[in-house]
């Protein structure tokens, strides 16, 4: 395990000579994913080896009718002398008539490769709920038969792997979350038909990696950064740049290439509660229509068989 830095690195450089021919459906955007990264990466369940809860709720684009409105939940802890990690994430969007759920178990498998370090592989699996509300779409003409009646449900399965290596100050995740394409295609009668395909070229793609550097003993930097290759897009890129002071008040600045520039603020209310906000301003011509775009999160971690949570966890 010496030389596993090295390995993932190379492992990344194989799954980005990949991506330029990337296509399929598209993933729940969050500009606090660093927060939540278990619904991105399987392996990072039970990595702060302690019963976590995390909350974030997103109104995106305020001002635009039929907007994205996403709320996500995940529950994840450790196991058997924390080498097993285990998790539960729900996440709903709604995006104007259609409504989506998605709900995964995650497992994920962890090796100490140092003293420092460890090496976790995850695997995840759930289902997708897609309903379309179309009697809630205002149309020109009434009676129009098209929107006389909501599509059913239809409910496609999904899984996905990730692999995470993390110590006290540094980590480093790759993962491919959604491996199944589940196209829907609507017949005349209503009826929704299947098209479950897994392929490579279908697959999202997601690299993450993040460090401390404590500066002084009342000041650290978290700079941070998220690469996503996601159908028939250019690859996407989110580089944030957090600090933490007094171990209390968190402040950061994020970009994601091509879309939106935020600010993030937080508050390390106790050693175990963490809230959260961020703001999002569009660099497109879309600034023009919405008012940007806001971010809640709440976290919390649990004492874990008799262990207390002394320190706030940074990743």
């Amino acid at each position: 395990m010496k030389y596993c830095k090295k390995y993932l690195i190379i492992f990344v450089f194989i799954l980005i000579s990949g991506i330029s021919h990337v296509q399929g459906q598209y993933d729940a955007m969050f500009t606090q994913y660093m927060n939540n990264e278990m619904f991105i990466n399987p392996a990072y369940a039970g990595s702060k080896e302690a019963l976590g809860v995390t909350l974030l709720h997103r109104q995106q684009w305020v001002g635009i009718n039929g907007r994205p409105i996403t709320t996500t939940f995940s529950i994840n802890g450790p196991l058997f002398d924390n080498k097993v990690g285990v998790g539960v994430s729900v996440l709903n969007e709604r995006i104007g008539v259609t409504d989506r759920t998605m709900v995964y178990g995650s497992y994920a498998y962890r090796i100490r490769t140092d003293k420092k370090g460890q090496l976790a592989f995850g695997l995840m699996g759930g289902a997708h709920v897609q309903s379309n509300n179309l009697t809630k779409v205002g149309t020109t003409e009434s009676g129009d038969s098209q929107f006389a009646s909501d599509i059913k449900s239809a409910i496609t399965p999904n899984f996905g792997f990730g692999i995470y290596y993390y110590t006290k100050k540094f980590y480093f995740g790759v993962s491919v979350p959604r491996m199944v394409d589940d196209n829907l295609a609507l017949l005349n009668n209503g009826d929704i038909v299947k098209n479950l395909t897994v392929k490579p070229s279908k697959f999202h793609y997601y690299v993450v990696a993040g460090r401390i550097f404590r500066i002084t003993p009342d000041f650290m930097l978290k700079p941070q950064l998220m690469m996503k290759a996601v159908a028939n897009a250019p690859v996407e890129f989110d580089l944030n740049l957090s600090a933490l002071i007094k171990e209390t008040f968190w402040l950061g600045f994020s970009y994601r290439t091509g879309s939106d520039a935020s600010a993030i603020i937080g508050i390390q209310a106790t050693p175990q509660f963490l809230i959260g906000y961020s703001y999002d301003y569009s660099l497109t011509d879309l600034q023009k229509y919405n008012q940007g775009s806001h971010e809640i999160m709440l976290s919390y971690l649990f004492g874990y068989k008799g262990k207390k949570i002394v320190s706030p966890r940074y990743f």
